[in-house]
């Protein structure tokens, strides 16, 4: 163990929580070994139903502590409660999601017996597990990042190395504790708390046949450029989560789904609705009532059940999003709510009119309280503005016209597209990813299982076939 500590602070009060040790080069290389060596020896593969039986006491472990785990959460990572709490039941959502679907890794019948070379054959496939996998997790959902990155892992037969976000570490060594309690055994699921030197180690270690990475695009693309060959990867980065409002929209319906879409953990998620394309004959009234709904939002201590939005994860994050949104005002955006820190570690949701193309708050993923609304006339300019960004995520479209909606689901450059919703709906079960330099890859716990198996064939010749 090296003598290195972590120190983790409320990203609110900026208050020290905890202090934990750090791993050295011992550590790291002694889970690598444990985790090479279990996938070697088959006899120590976890047969499906005690993988099943585990998960299920997992849950049950989990839904005792849900008190404990939100709280947790939101005070290492600044996501309020409420929102927290909802997190926490997402996750345990997620352990049942994963132990379901370990019953559906399963093969298929290759016909054989079609061509006269073939005759006599029968063919079939299995899924076996890929091999270790590495985990590098994010900090904007600290607990329910670290399910789909271990608990897939283990569903499907992997041992895996994770490493949570250096802000957000308490969750998943919560969780963790809570796997060693529902009879996981040594060695299967390690949390290191490493530095990221120790982490490129493990990543780029030929051991490892599986990298599931969140954050940076980066470093996501500088991880899977020292990847040994044959390491598979899934790679989830930010997004821009553009949105187009037709004149027929349901106002009404929209304005609240936007605004919690935007301001949902001050933004700090990777499909936040961030650049709301509106028609110009209701731009204005969609950009005012999106910035009156983000003024009526309780900013504060994430830990107070009446928070809606709280911190962002660390003071110079609030430095940049307000070093943004003046470039933005300074070159003729009319900020209608917000453009302002409320403290050193909170900023005011906010709300920008007509941003020019040429800044920050245009051409990045914001990462922050920050929504910007643009005027348009044309439908099809909007959407070429939409996807003339390199992040392409989540998008969506307002509008009661069928046709409109699926031309405008085909024209956007996007993994997904939600009709008549925000940006940042997401279910653990769907598919979830980005594309270009968004990531590459696919989230959601059936996807992300599916890909830390592959498939064996086998072929039996047989006189009597």
């Amino acid at each position: 163990m090296s003598n290195q500590k972590l120190e983790v602070f409320n990203p609110y009060n900026l208050k020290l929580i905890k202090e934990i040790s750090v791993v050295g080069k011992e550590e790291v290389k002694k889970a690598l070994e444990t985790a090479h060596t279990l996938f070697l020896d088959r006899s120590k593969w976890i047969p499906a139903h005690e993988r099943i039986e585990i998960l299920e006491k997992v849950q049950e472990i989990m839904k005792s502590k849900v008190e404990e785990l939100t709280k947790t959460a939101a005070e290492e990572g600044g996501k309020p409660y409420q929102d927290s709490k909802v997190e926490v039941l997402r996750a345990i959502n997620g352990v049942k999601i994963a132990s379901e679907e370990i019953a559906r890794l399963n093969g298929e019948q290759i016909p054989m017996g079609i061509t006269a070379s073939s005759v006599g054959r029968i063919a079939f496939t299995t899924r076996e597990p890929i091999g270790v996998v590495a985990s590098i997790s994010a900090f904007n959902h600290p607990l329910n990042l670290i399910i789909h990155q271990t608990v897939t892992a283990f569903a499907a037969g992997c041992p895996v190395i994770v490493k949570p976000a250096s802000t957000t570490p308490l969750s998943c060594l919560s969780f963790v504790e809570i796997l060693k309690e529902a009879g996981v055994p040594e060695g299967w699921v390690q949390c290191l708390i490493m530095d990221n030197e120790a982490a490129e180690t493990v990543v780029t270690d030929k051991r490892i046949n599986y990298l599931s990475f969140i954050g940076s695009a980066k470093i996501g693309w500088y991880l899977k450029s020292k990847l040994a060959p044959g390491t598979r990867c899934a790679l989830e980065h930010g997004g821009a989560a553009p949105v187009i409002v037709e004149p027929d929209a349901n106002i009404e319906d929209m304005i609240p789904a936007l605004a919690k879409g935007g301001f949902y953990h001050a933004g700090q998620v990777c499909v936040s609705v961030q650049k709301v394309y509106a028609h110009e004959s209701i731009a204005r009234k969609v950009a005012e009532q999106i910035a009156s709904a983000g003024e009526k939002m309780k900013v504060g201590d994430p830990l107070d059940e009446d928070t809606e939005v709280g911190p962002l994860i660390l003071p110079k994050e609030v430095d940049r999003v307000e070093e943004w949104v003046e470039e933005a005002k300074s070159k003729g955006g009319e900020i209608l709510s917000g453009g302002k820190r409320i403290s050193d570690t909170c900023y005011a949701p906010t709300v920008i009119f007509n941003p020019p193309q040429n800044v920050k708050v245009s051409q990045e993923e914001i990462f922050g309280p920050v929504v910007c609304v643009y005027s348009y006339s044309d439908r099809l300019e909007a959407i070429e503005s939409a996807n003339s960004l390199d992040y392409h995520f989540q998008a969506a479209v307002f509008t009661q016209d069928i046709d409109i909606a699926l031309d405008t689901v085909q024209r956007l450059n996007a993994t997904a597209v939600m009709v008549n919703d925000h940006t940042a709906f997401r279910v653990d079960w769907m598919p979830f990813g980005g594309r270009d330099s968004s990531g590459e890859g696919l989230g959601g716990i059936p996807y992300s299982m599916h890909e830390m198996t592959r498939e064996k064939l086998m072929v039996i010749k047989s006189k009597l076939l």
